[in-house]
């Protein structure tokens, strides 16, 4: 794309083109539209890799978008010194640009599945492919000028317009094939090298017909072995990739893996069970663990059923395991659970560990799965008047940018409005010891939703950790807390447990006062409420 001055001088005459003028014009024009759209893919594959691998997408995005375009300007003024030489400079600006925006996926994955992290190789291949992309534009305002007549008078204003004009439909096809395209049908790292093949092409053909006579014989084997071998580098690493993404897998999450699904929306990996323990990770972040997801989901769902609970709704938490716990409880008439993704759903109902782990909850008749996004869900549901005496709220962390406006004061005023008379809503809040001005955060912000809260935390070693990236490389994992906010209308909810409430292994009246106790010993004081126009979850 654009982002930087060029020159409007005009070149030197150019030597006879094999075709005439007009054609010559359409397919520089041709290969600028192209190398816009590889150029956008590339900066789009960056974000998308970096906000799963390192989290926070919007910082991510604000990094790479703020270096590139910084390294493009530094490359449109590298670019002067190879304009005398236009055709081959570009040429061999194509191949590299091939091959650093083709492999940049794969290198950045690779780093961070063998050396724990990728934010260095992030920000140098931001810089590298920024100043590639920078310095195409005015060697190839050079390259559309020399297509001119000889001793015709050309407007470069009017040869700036079709560049940019060209250079902006590229970026705009690129954009859009991106997502629906390149990303669903062949992944984030076969999508990158067969775009940087395409890159290869586009450029060195371009340059060996269309400005061939401008070559010397040496340079013309120089394009040809250089793009030649980035084309067969691409082609290695394409025939290779399914076995470097298994390799990769296995370091980040061990040898134990046994299921492993890129969704829509996330991907999914299980490791261990049956017969031992059982891990699930959603995005690289372990969201279950087998020994001792107890903890975590007798602490959300058990306070919140103290009072009537024939009807309850559980945002999120389609692996069953919450809905374990809710329907321990006879009484209950009917559980509805709201799960965005629901690949989830079909792997915690046939996936032998994990539907052991959650005891067949998804069967049970009482249970209805809707496969919806919380917050519109919780629109719909306010307008058809479906009150809930229990809304549970087992969502990903709130410093996880898609999550935010899961952990809005509009969204708990949406939530507010499913409540029947007397109804309770549990909110997981992330962990209160190392993120506790986001924790505090979500209770104001129940607060200001016109809410009564009643914050508490229960502690355990791995199940629900959600405060980064998590892979089972092998390295020990912190203790981690788990906080919680009970919040219902009116009166201040109770925080205990029901008279009916079944046999639990970790949880008991005793363990919430003392987690009430501790959470409100380590309260922030005025803190804001989050919105969704003002976000206040950072990490």
């Amino acid at each position: 794309m654009i982002d930087s001055p060029v020159s409007l001088s005009v070149p030197e005459a150019p030597a006879a083109l094999p075709v005439r003028p007009r054609t010559g014009r359409f397919l520089v024009l041709g290969v600028v539209f192209v190398c816009a759209a590889c150029g956008l893919v590339y900066e789009l594959e960056l974000v998308a890799l970096a906000s799963y691998l390192i989290g926070d997408s919007v910082t991510q995005a604000s990094v790479v978008l703020s270096v590139m375009v910084f390294a493009m300007g530094i490359g449109s003024l590298l670019a002067k010194r190879l304009r005398c030489r236009a055709a081959v400079g570009f040429g061999l600006l194509e191949a590299a640009l091939a091959l650093c925006g083709g492999c940049s996926a794969l290198v950045l994955y690779a780093t961070f599945a063998w050396l724990g992290g990728s934010r260095y190789a992030l920000v140098a291949f931001s810089l590298a492919i920024g100043v590639l992309i920078g310095a195409e534009i005015p060697l190839l305002m050079t390259l559309i000028q020399r297509v001119a007549r000889r001793g015709e008078r050309r407007d470069a204003s009017g040869d700036v317009a079709d560049l940019f004009a060209a250079d902006y439909v590229g970026a705009l096809v690129g954009g859009l094939a991106f997502p629906f395209l390149l990303l669903p049908l062949l992944g984030q790292l076969t999508g990158a090298l067969l775009t940087g093949a395409v890159n290869a092409v586009a450029g060195g053909a371009l340059v060996l017909w269309l400005f061939r006579h401008e070559l010397t014989r040496r340079e013309r084997w120089l394009l040809v072995v250089a793009n030649a071998v980035v084309l067969a580098l691409l082609a290695t690493a394409t025939a290779l990739v399914d076995d470097f993404e298994r390799a990769a897998r296995r370091a980040v999450y061990g040898d134990r893996v046994r299921v492993a699904v890129q969704t829509d929306v996330q991907e999914i990996v299980v490791t261990g069970g049956p017969g031992g323990p059982l891990d699930l990770y959603l995005d690289g972040r372990l969201r279950v663990s087998g020994r001792d997801e107890h903890r975590y989901h007798e602490a959300l769902v058990h306070p919140a059923m103290r009072g009537r609970h024939a009807r309850v709704v559980i945002l999120g938490g389609g692996d069953g395991l919450a809905a374990r716990e809710v329907l321990r409880y006879p009484d209950v008439e009917s559980l509805t659970v709201v799960e965005l993704d629901p690949a989830v759903v079909e792997l915690a109902r046939t996936d032998a560990g994990l539907s052991a782990l959650n005891e067949r909850a998804l069967r049970d008749p009482r249970l209805r799965v809707d496969t919806a996004d919380a917050f519109t869900w919780l629109r719909e549901a306010g307008r058809e008047g479906r009150p809930y005496d229990v809304v549970i709220s087992d969502l990903p962390d709130p410093g996880i940018t898609p999550s935010t406006k899961l952990y809005s004061q509009e969204f708990y005023g949406l939530a507010s409005r499913v409540l029947a008379g007397g109804g309770r809503i549990v909110v997981h809040a992330g962990p209160l010891a190392t993120r506790p001005r986001a924790y505090w955060t979500v209770d104001a912000t129940l607060r200001a939703a016109g809410l009564r809260t009643r914050p508490y935390r229960t502690t355990g070693r791995l199940s629900g950790f959600t405060g980064g990236p998590d892979r089972a490389s092998g390295a020990a994992v912190a203790p981690q807390d788990w906080g919680f906010v009970l919040a219902g209308q009116g009166a201040r909810p109770g925080l205990g447990l029901a008279a009916d409430a079944p046999r639990l292994r970790s949880l008991s009246s005793a363990v919430l006062r003392r987690g009430e106790r501790s959470a409100e010993g380590a309260r922030v004081r005025g803190v804001p409420p989050s919105t969704l126009v003002h976000p206040r979850y950072t990490r």
